[in-house]
C-alpha cells in the first residue's frame, strides 16, 4: 500500500504523481470522486498526472490519447493498450493506493524495475 498525500492536500481537479516503479497518478475529480491508474501513458513516455481530466477520463499531455480512469481502458487513440487501475482507500484522512498484481503496458522503450 502507498501512502499519496492527506486528502485536505488534493484538491478537486488535481492530480499527482507517485514515486512508484511504474509511477501512480491520483485523480481527484472536480466531483470528488478519487481515482488511480498507471502514470505513463501506454502510446509514448508522458505523465498522465500532467494531462486534462474532464469528467472521468484523462487527457495525455503529449498525443491526446484519453484513457478512463474508471477502467484504464483507452477512449481515444493513439494510445491502444488499456493502463492499470489501482484502488482507492481514504484511511484517517491520507489517501492510500493498493497497487495492482497487474503487469503494467508501457510504452516502448519504458523499462522500470521488474518490468521491461
Amino acid at each position: 500500500m502507498h501512502e499519496a498525500c492527506p486528502l485536505s492536500q488534493l484538491a478537486p481537479g488535481d492530480a499527482i504523481r507517485l514515486d512508484t516503479s511504474p509511477p501512480i497518478a491520483v485523480f481527484h475529480t472536480e466531483e470528488g470522486e478519487l481515482f488511480a491508474i498507471d502514470d505513463t501513458c501506454t502510446h509514448q513516455d508522458a505523465s498522465l498526472a500532467d494531462g486534462w481530466v474532464e469528467g472521468c477520463e484523462v487527457e495525455c499531455p503529449l498525443h491526446a490519447s484519453k484513457f478512463n480512469l474508471r477502467t484504464g481502458g483507452v477512449d481515444a487513440p493513439p494510445a491502444k493498450l488499456p493502463v492499470r487501475v489501482h484502488e482507492v482507500i481514504v484511511q484517517d484522512g491520507t489517501i492510500m493506493v493498493r497497487e495492482s498484481e497487474e503487469e503494467p503496458n508501457l510504452p516502448p522503450g519504458v523499462k522500470v524495475d521488474g518490468y521491461v
